[in-house]
């Protein structure tokens, strides 16, 4: 079985041959993992990598456990996105007010050293944010581009006081700097400090700038202004649904959906369930975006969010 490995995959690769320590190796190992198809076809090159990344850890010297855990955090929850912004533009403040972390907060610059995952509630599941040091040229940690890449988003923070768009485009030239593509990536701006005087007028000039290319959201993460309408825009940015499954005669489960991409059909809905029902699949009742309620749906119907199914094999 081949391997077809997406083209990410490749880019990670370059990135391990021009690595220049044993760490900054681990990491884009870790990437090239990360991104590889789980399937037959990778079994004997997840192995090798996994050989290599055992070798190197090998040959280095004990590190804490702060500087291992910022190479690679594994995703947790429905959807894993990356908080970034240039220095005392609010991101440790915002992922503190809307996730269970707890960053450091003060009013001055450089205060986040490392990376910190945190979960953030929405409804019926949780989304992990993960805050990270500001994005200056010269202070960029080796482990963090991989991250970026890895993330299902990116919230971009500016302050809404301080040129904004300015800011906006330091951190998009940053990120391109970066092998990280906002035509590819999907991204949400967040303009933080709403509540700070003649902040009304840079918002409305930065949502003009950007509408047509990403979303852009206005908060006070310090006045707690505008988080649930930043947590919708959050779910919507990473591009997933929630459907529910029932068995006839039983009411459905609302409290654990299956979490799908938008387009996903119903046929993988049903191998995420099992990895056998996709190809066993006959056909589904269906609940929300039939024409009628317990319709019966083909496998190749597309799901919408709220979904509720009834699997038959």
């Amino acid at each position: 079985m081949p391997a077809n490995l997406p083209p990410q995959y490749f880019e990670a690769e370059k990135t391990y041959r021009s690595a220049k320590n044993p760490m900054e190796k681990i990491a884009a190992l870790e990437e090239m993992l990360a991104i590889m198809p789980k399937h037959k076809g990778t079994d004997h090159l997840r192995a090798e990598l996994r050989g290599r990344i055992a070798k190197l850890n090998q040959v280095l010297e004990k590190k804490s456990a702060t500087q291992r855990a910022s190479m690679v955090i594994e995703k947790e929850g429905a959807a894993q996105v990356v908080v970034i912004g240039l220095p005392n533009a609010g991101k440790s403040q915002i992922v503190s007010s809307i996730t269970n972390a707890s960053p450091s907060i003060a009013e001055y610059p450089f205060t986040t050293g490392s990376a910190t995952p945190g979960m953030m509630e929405f409804e019926n599941i949780q989304i992990q944010l993960i805050d990270t040091p500001p994005l200056v040229a010269q202070s960029i940690e080796w482990w963090l581009p991989p991250i970026l890449r890895r993330a299902d988003a990116l919230l971009i923070v500016v302050d809404l006081s301080d040129a904004p768009i300015s800011q906006a485009e330091a951190i998009i030239t940053q990120l391109e700097n970066m092998r990280v593509q906002l035509g590819e990536k999907k991204a949400l701006i967040i303009g933080n400090k709403i509540d700070l005087e003649n902040t009304s007028d840079n918002y409305l000039v930065l949502k003009n700038k950007y509408k047509e290319q990403l979303s852009v959201v206005a908060i006070s993460a310090k006045e707690g202004i505008g988080l649930e309408e930043l947590k919708h825009e959050i779910y919507q940015v990473v591009g997933i649904i929630r459907v529910y499954t029932k068995t006839p005669g039983q009411k459905p489960g609302f409290s654990d959906p299956i979490i799908l991409e938008k387009g996903s059909r119903l046929e993988d809905a049903a191998a995420s369930v099992h990895k056998d029902f996709g190809a066993k699949l006959k056909y589904a009742r269906l609940w929300g975006s039939g024409k009628h309620d317990g319709i019966m749906a083909k496998r190749d119907h597309i799901l919408q969010d709220g979904d509720v199914i009834e699997l038959h094999l």
